[in-house]
């Protein structure tokens, strides 16, 4: 059992000296996220009137409404980053070394997510904390209670993109196939706008972001940020993070990169 909490910190560790030195990767995790909520959030606030929707128990700003989107911005972003630095320190780095030893390998790329999440975590506070000073309405108990579901729903979409990577036969195709899958998720979700203004536009639109996992995700970091509890929310983030992790140790195991 030492063995596997040695793993893990060691892990951990080499992920959070890698995060520290590689300042510019904090701030770049910060800038959309940011510019959506000092610039684009007022423009959008006009046209966008927002009802009294759960979980909010009273009319809200736009710039409230788009926060826990925000964090999903940002773990979603740091989530494809971070599955390109695994397949690659699978194949020349740190991992390739790890995964010799007599560690199960899901153990240590469950350890490396884990790793990740952390880092996407405290990224999202730090985003939490500026927009609190900006003057959204959040509570510290609030923020503290969505700790957990950000760090799940970061587990969620670094195995998810590890998935996606597994398909990836050039290494070079890498940023191009996930601009093609992080938009569209993130754009056909109720990050940005309730689902009920995208029924009202686009019945077939709203069918698709009603199944997008990165719709719950969103949901679930909402409710929680304001200290309310779904019991569906919870079992489809459950499901998700089961799912989500066999996907990812299946496309792991038979990940093979084309570097031409």
């Amino acid at each position: 059992m030492k063995k596997y909490i040695y793993c893990m910190k060691g892990i951990v560790y080499k992920e959070l000296i890698r995060f520290l030195k590689q300042k510019s990767r904090f701030f770049s995790a910060l800038v959309r996220p940011l510019l959506w909520l000092f610039i684009f959030s007022v423009g959008f606030k006009s046209a966008l009137g927002l009802a009294i929707i759960p979980p909010y128990e009273t009319y809200i700003t736009y710039e409230t409404y788009i926060v826990p989107g925000l964090v999903g911005m940002v773990l979603l972003f740091n989530g494809m980053q971070s599955s390109l630095t695994m397949i690659f320190d699978r194949e020349m780095g740190s991992m390739k070394i790890l995964l010799t030893s007599y560690i199960n390998r899901n153990y240590l790329l469950f350890c490396k997510m884990f790793a990740t999440a952390i880092v996407s975590t405290l990224q999202a506070l730090t985003f939490l904390i500026i927009a609190k000073i900006y003057g959204v309405e959040l509570s510290i108990s609030g923020i503290l209670l969505t700790i957990p579901i950000i760090m799940i729903s970061s587990i969620i979409l670094n195995a998810f993109a590890l998935f996606i990577s597994s398909v990836i036969k050039q290494l070079e195709n890498f940023a191009t196939v996930m601009n093609f899958v992080i938009f569209p998720m993130f754009f056909l979700s109720s990050a940005l706008y309730p689902l009920w203004k995208i029924k009202d536009s686009s019945i077939l639109i709203f069918n698709i972001s009603s199944f997008n996992p990165f719709t719950h995700i969103v949901e679930s970091i909402r409710f929680c940020l304001y200290g309310k509890f779904d019991l569906e929310l919870f079992f489809i983030l459950g499901f998700l993070f089961v799912i989500s992790l066999i996907m990812a140790f299946v496309g792991f195991k038979s990940k093979k990169i084309s570097h031409s």
